[in-house]
């Protein structure tokens, strides 16, 4: 081999090692589970599972985020599980990063404590959702589900 190929082998080498490879996606399903919070009064808090579930066959393969937006009235408060979950959009939206690696049949959780504005009135229920965003996932129909905020006295 030529001086100029080996030295472009050598570089290629060098850069798979320093950035790794990717492993290819998996053939999973992750699915946001429908999961309502307890209720709260006006000013109180309560927590949002934000649960998934990974209908396999596979396990996965490339990390997944899930997703948590709240309704006008509610807050997201820190601190949150897993401890990298951002808040964004004033407390709205809540991102949450899995690495790879959940096994079929398997479930992963985030908890997003939530407060309830005080001058939101009891009776009031709202609606959030959940979603599960991820390279692996094969079937973007179960990704998103909804969830109920209720307010009582």
């Amino acid at each position: 081999m030529g001086r100029r190929v080996l030295t472009a082998l050598a570089t290629g080498v060098a850069a798979m090692c320093a950035t790794g490879l990717a492993a290819a996606p998996s053939d999973s399903d992750l699915e946001a589970v429908r999961l309502d919070p307890a209720a709260a009064p006006p000013g109180g808090r309560t927590v949002v599972h934000a649960f998934v579930a990974n209908q396999g066959p596979e396990q996965t393969a490339s990390p997944f985020t899930v997703i948590v937006r709240l309704p006008p009235g509610f807050t997201a408060e820190g601190p949150y599980f897993p401890e990298d979950c951002r808040a964004e959009a004033r407390g709205r939206l809540v991102r949450c990063s899995f690495g790879p690696g959940l096994a079929r049949y398997r479930t992963a959780t985030a908890l997003v404590p939530v407060r309830v504005d005080a001058d939101v009135p009891p009776g009031t229920e709202a609606e959030g959702h959940v979603q599960v965003t991820g390279v692996d996932d094969r079937d973007p129909r179960n990704d998103r589900t909804p969830f109920t905020l209720s307010v009582d006295c």
